[in-house]
């Protein structure tokens, strides 16, 4: 694990980390309370990746294309 705050990370820090927590886990080779703050630090990485994931989402559907299929700007994204 890393000293970064999650909310600091990039999309690919995050998925880097949460999958080194993950083999972790899936080893068992960790005590208790170990195994509770990989599990914490997991889940806040997990959440982190999915906000960065919505926000990449909300910046393509804001795309627009013209007749021909070709991106002519953005527009606002509705209900986000």
């Amino acid at each position: 694990m890393t000293d970064t705050p999650v909310e600091e990370m990039s999309f690919e820090q995050a998925m880097a980390e949460l999958e080194q927590v993950l083999n972790q886990l899936e080893r068992g080779d960790v005590a208790l309370e170990e195994s509770i703050k990989l599990y914490e630090r997991g889940d806040a990485l997990k959440k982190r990746c999915e906000a960065k994931l919505k926000e990449a989402e909300a910046k393509v559907a804001e795309i627009t294309l013209d007749a021909s299929g070709n991106p002519t700007g953005t527009a606002p994204a509705e209900g986000l």
